[in-house]
């Protein structure tokens, strides 16, 4: 089942950067310095909103880096 939080999300591991894509603004915000192992559980949880909410929001730093469209 889709995620009604999170849109897409993309990790570089040569930069530690979890980039991720919000519903329904398409926002794109980049975290820095996540780990590998934290970026592998957020692409496994059953729910990936409840998941950022809970290991990635507030725990990073970041920054937005594009508006998505709004409709």
């Amino acid at each position: 089942m889709p995620s009604t939080a999170i849109r897409n999300m993309h990790y570089d591991r040569s930069t530690r950067i979890l980039s991720v894509w919000f519903v329904p603004s398409g926002d794109r915000y980049d975290y820095d310095e996540v780990e590998p192992e934290t970026y592998a559980a957020f692409k496994a949880a059953p729910s990936k909103g409840r998941f950022f909410n809970e290991f990635v929001r507030d725990r990073y730093r970041f920054h937005l880096v594009e508006h998505g469209r709004r409709h």
